[in-house]
């Protein structure tokens, strides 16, 4: 049973961002001619895949060691996995999975320190700072909790993967990493909205909770929509090639989110649709952006 809570405690449901993440990086280091080992790619596949499973674990069992878990109302995208309340005995396997996956990132970030030199460290070490202090401390502040999720995959693993590969940091990069955070912060800001009132009990102070549900789902409809517009400019600049217009044709479904959320946040039954629409939305458009690049 123990096996079945770990691979739960994971979230396995929402693990395909980060690779989706490093394979940006990655495209964005081909099309600087860098010609990567396949050893490397795995490898930034793999750091980027441990790291997310180690803030959901530690995640988890913090939310399970404050209570959280237990005054929670769970939806499938928000208010974690429910596996620790079903087994509370596996609090300390989850907790010890979780520093197992971190020192699995260490080890492959150690790695790309020796191989590539110290800017490695700038991306490595601020994404482990994010993943240890996110729960306990981040959540506490309401900025940084709305920045953090996006920090975490738009620079610690999308230019972090594409550093770690002999990449470097040019425009084309930052407007790929910036529109990464977009999508991944407005995500977890949408994820929070039912999550408030359970949220505040045990201390936590994200933007929902500061400026209530209606202005936080602005912001969210004004992150999303904006990351279209990123990619629109980037392209009339010569930063993106045309092809990564192809993010456009998720923008129907992002329109009706955008249209239909506002009416939907007192009830939790229309809520939940949304939510599954948004994180469809995000990993289409990462993975047409990911084509674009690719053939652009």
């Amino acid at each position: 049973m123990t096996s079945l809570t770990l691979f739960r405690a994971t979230r396995p449901g929402f693990l395909i961002l980060a690779p989706l993440c490093a394979l940006l990086g990655i495209l964005l280091a081909v099309d600087q001619q860098v010609r990567p080992d396949p050893l490397d790619v795995l490898l930034v596949m793999a750091g980027a895949l441990l790291a997310h499973a180690a803030v959901n674990l530690l995640n988890e069992y913090e939310d399970f060691r404050s209570g959280l878990d237990q005054i929670t109302q769970r939806t499938p995208f928000s208010g974690g996995s429910g596996a620790l309340p079903a087994e509370p005995d596996a609090a300390p396997a989850v907790l010890g999975a979780g520093v197992a996956a971190l020192g699995g990132v260490v080890a492959i970030g150690g790695y790309f320190l020796w191989a590539r030199g110290w800017p490695v460290l700038a991306f490595g070490a601020s994404g482990l700072v994010l993943v240890v202090t996110y729960t306990r401390w981040i959540t506490r502040s309401a900025w940084l909790c709305l920045l953090a999720p996006g920090l975490g995959f738009g620079f610690g693993v999308t230019l972090g993967g594409l550093v770690a590969l002999g990449g470097r940091v040019d425009p084309a990069a930052l407007v790929v990493a910036g529109v990464v955070g977009m999508l991944v912060s407005e995500l977890l800001l949408l994820n929070q909205l039912p999550d408030c009132e359970a949220d505040q009990q045990v201390g936590r102070r994200h933007l929902p909770i500061l400026i209530g549900l209606h202005r936080a789902a602005r912001l969210v409809v004004a992150m999303l929509l904006g990351s279209y517009a990123v990619v629109a400019l980037a392209v009339l600049a010569g930063w993106l090639p045309v092809a990564t217009l192809w993010v456009g044709l998720t923008l129907p479904g992002a329109l009706r989110l955008a249209r239909r959320l506002p009416g939907a946040l007192e009830e939790r039954s229309r809520l939940e649709p949304l939510m599954g629409l948004n994180v469809g939305v995000l990993l289409v458009t990462l993975a047409l952006l990911a084509a674009g690049l690719w053939l652009g």
